[in-house]
This record gives structure tokens, C-alpha cells and sequence, in this order.
């Protein structure tokens, strides 16, 4: 419950766009809430989990970046790094920022990592990254404003709530595995015998 705040907006929107975590819909269901329970400020919310979103990307960009195109293959499947790699050399980083309008399943965090990897411009990857981030999540808040009682009674209902804790699993488990691949790919080989 302390998560269904403006707070929590920023926080789980930060955690959602990290390499750390995964919350499949988590931001877009937590805003589709925020916004019917409090309409007025539906011009809000998607400011907030812009903010969150963007810190967490800044986070996996720097990430990627320190790691570096030699490392990257430790933090994505190598299956993703080449055609991610070609379109970053088609299209440098606008093709990745605008990426952020895209809604799940769309795996947002590889790009972001591959783009700090190779070494994309910061200041236009991040500018395009915000704009389509407040895009995405101001059609939610509009959608959400303008249909917000049917929708805190589709919230509400047994249905709901049993998808969201099949979701609320789902994250767990996509996390730790997320956590357990990461953790393998980067652990320093162990040393051969002679």
C-alpha cells in the first residue's frame, strides 16, 4: 500500500527501468490507479514516473557505459548485442530513446545498456528517452482520467487482484532470475589449473 503514492510513482518507475529489477505493467498500472483515484492531478503522475524512469535508465546507462562494448555481452545475450549494435550505427540512440514509448514486454534495459556501451550521446538519448517517456505515460493519465471510475471498478474487482498477484510473482521470479544471469555473466572466471 505505501507504494500507491506519488512516492511510490517515482520509485517503482525508477526500479522498473534498472537492470536490477523487473515489473512487467507495474508503472502503467500503478499510474492507470494513481490517476482514477486522483484525477485532478492526472497531469501529474506521468511527470512523476518520467522522473523515476529517467533516473533508473541514467542508472543502467552508466552501467552499461562503465562496462563498455567489451564487457556487454556480460550484461545482454550476445543474440541481442549485434542487431542492437547495428541499429545503433543506423540510427545512433534515437532509435533506443524512442524505444521508451513502448510498453511491455518490450525489453527497454538491454537497449539502454547497449547505448551507454557504445558510448551514445548522453544528452540526446536522454532528452528523446524523457520525451517518450512523458508521452507514453501522459496518453495513460488521459485515457485514466477520462475513464477513471469504470476503471478503479475493474481495479477493485476478484479478477484484478488475482492478476496482479500472478504479476507480483512473475516479477519475483523474473527478478531473481534477471539477478542470477547478471550475476553469472559478470563473475570473474575462475582460474585454470596447469
Amino acid at each position: 500500500m505505501l507504494l500507491l503514492s506519488w512516492w511510490g510513482a517515482i520509485v517503482l518507475s525508477f526500479l522498473d527501468s534498472t537492470v536490477f529489477f523487473v515489473i512487467p505493467f507495474g508503472n502503467d498500472a500503478l499510474l492507470i490507479y494513481l490517476v482514477a483515484r486522483h484525477p485532478a492531478n492526472f497531469w501529474l503522475y506521468p511527470l512523476l514516473m518520467t522522473t523515476g524512469s529517467f533516473l533508473g535508465a541514467w542508472l543502467t546507462y552508466w552501467i552499461g557505459r562503465k562496462a563498455g562494448e567489451k564487457e556487454l555481452p556480460r550484461l545482454v545475450s550476445q543474440r541481442h548485442i549485434e542487431r542492437m549494435k547495428r541499429r545503433v550505427k543506423d540510427a545512433g540512440g534515437v532509435a533506443f530513446a524512442i524505444t521508451a514509448a513502448l510498453p511491455p514486454p518490450f525489453p527497454l534495459t538491454p537497449f539502454v545498456l547497449t547505448c551507454g556501451a557504445l558510448e551514445v550521446n548522453r544528452t540526446r538519448f536522454f532528452v528523446l528517452f524523457v520525451l517518450m517517456r512523458v508521452i507514453r505515460f501522459g496518453v495513460e493519465a488521459i485515457f485514466a482520467r477520462i475513464y477513471g471510475a469504470r476503471v478503479l471498478d475493474f481495479l477493485q474487482s476478484g479478477i484484478v487482484e488475482t492478476i496482479v498477484i500472478a504479476l507480483v510473482v512473475v516479477s519475483v521470479v523474473a527478478t531473481v532470475f534477471s539477478g542470477v544471469m547478471l550475476w553469472q555473466r559478470t563473475r570473474v572466471p575462475a582460474a585454470r589449473p596447469a
